[in-house]
């Protein structure tokens, strides 16, 4: 019998798949469609050294609350434990890699596999193999079989201030490390230590890559020539004042913005995406000035996380991957326990700027899938990011694709490309 072939550490770079001379300010078309580049992410950047957001702890606030999620594509359960602490492994049954845990949000004292009944706790630890010392002396594990060698995959896990994020990786450095001095401020302005709630969900499936999303909300002046509603409506404009903010690596961006008087017509004759626009019911543009220095704050935390700030929603945006051309947008909307019902009613009607069929954010569905259309039969061919220069720094102004090009800077570093 042969020795089985080692399993290589990583998966190699495509040979054939050399990023283009131009650096930073080019994106091969094949980035968006390789099958082997997808798996290499999966593997180096949700399966390495990121904090992967998972959840908002309010999410599950009692003993034996759970929550299913996903870490890229790989299926994980995130729980609370009897004694309060914070718990995620796999979903995946250490036996037969039976995904063993099927609803989105729950309550329970155990796991047990519908397969073959293996039973695990809450802290992903084995304590129940049926038949484990046979039936009536005959057949059973093995005797040196050990519960607790066979457990589930547990992974890191950090919580600052309600949200709670995950990693693969075991040597991870502390989460206000990871964000960094630029971003740890914005992250901590909206998570400062009030306790959360959570107000609803929303789910999307695009067919598109999810760089594409990322690539979208590092993008800030998109959102003046796309968005018609935007821009009629005063919301986010690149007249307005505006900033992007990143942290040492590129990995982390903030695009950054307030809210300007409603625009004369001499303000907006050159904006072609602008309407003369009246909603039949005015509430949804009467937002608080609830935090005093930006109205609108849309932070992207490598690798899987949107944490957005528009008026007066306030909603995490999950990056699920679902195979290279196609991915999953999940929304968790939230707000403060205790905050006035009023600031509580204006969050939920603010919503529907977001969302699936947001006044706003439809368009960035619609245009990801029409990307996504495009690249395809040109794989050999690369996009042009070259907006505000060809380096990456922060700006204070939204005319600039260099939040962009800091992530693809960090992505090729850990990709190896």
């Amino acid at each position: 019998m042969n020795a089985p072939e080692t399993i290589p550490r990583t998966i190699p770079a495509p040979p054939d798949r050399a990023w283009p001379a131009e650096g930073n300010s080019r994106i091969p078309y094949w980035a968006y469609t390789d099958p082997a580049i997808y798996a290499r992410e999966q593997q180096l950047i949700f399966g390495g050294r990121s904090w992967n957001y998972v959840c908002l702890a309010a999410e599950i606030p009692n003993a034996g609350d759970y929550k299913r999620t996903f870490i890229g594509e790989k299926p994980v359960v995130v729980t609370r434990e009897a004694d309060g602490g914070i718990h995620c492994f796999e979903n995946r049954c250490a036996h037969r890699g039976v995904q063993f845990c099927q609803k989105h949000l729950g309550n329970a004292k155990e796991f047990m596999c519908p397969y073959h009944q293996w039973t695990y706790n809450m802290k992903g630890d084995l304590i129940g193999v049926p038949f484990m010392r046979g039936v009536k002396k005959q057949g059973g594990m093995p005797a040196d079989f050990k519960r607790e060698e066979h457990g589930l995959r547990k992974l890191k896990v950090a919580e600052r201030n309600g949200a709670v994020f995950a990693s693969f990786a075991d040597d991870m450095e502390p989460f206000a490390d990871y964000l960094g001095a630029s971003i740890l401020p914005l992250y901590d302005r909206v998570f400062d230590g009030r306790e959360l709630e959570v107000l609803g969900y929303q789910r999307q499936l695009i067919p598109a890559n999810w760089k594409l999303m990322f690539e979208n909300i590092k993008d800030p002046y998109h959102a003046t020539l796309l968005h018609v509603f935007l821009v009629s409506f005063g919301l986010f404009r690149a007249d307005q004042p505006s900033s992007v903010r990143m942290d040492a690596t590129g990995r982390h961006g903030a695009l950054i913005s307030w809210k300007a008087a409603v625009a004369s017509e001499g303000d907006v004759q050159d904006m072609k995406s602008f309407q003369q626009l009246k909603l039949i019911d005015p509430l949804l543009l009467q937002p608080e000035r609830e935090f005093p220095e930006f109205t609108v704050v849309m932070t992207t935390l490598w690798p899987n996380i949107i944490i957005q700030q528009q008026s007066n929603t306030l909603a995490m945006r999950q990056l699920i991957t679902r195979g290279p051309e196609s991915f999953e947008l999940a929304w968790t909307y939230f707000g403060y326990k205790g905050e006035p019902a009023e600031l509580r009613m204006k969050r939920l009607r603010q919503a529907n700027l977001m969302g699936p069929s947001g006044y706003v954010s439809m368009d960035d569905s619609e245009v990801m899938k029409f990307s996504q259309d495009g690249i395809r039969p040109y794989t050999q061919h690369e996009g042009v990011m070259e907006m505000g220069g060809r380096d990456w720094k922060d700006e204070p102004h939204m005319v600039t694709e260099g939040v962009i090009r800091g992530f693809y800077d960090y992505y090729r570093g850990v990709m190896g490309l």
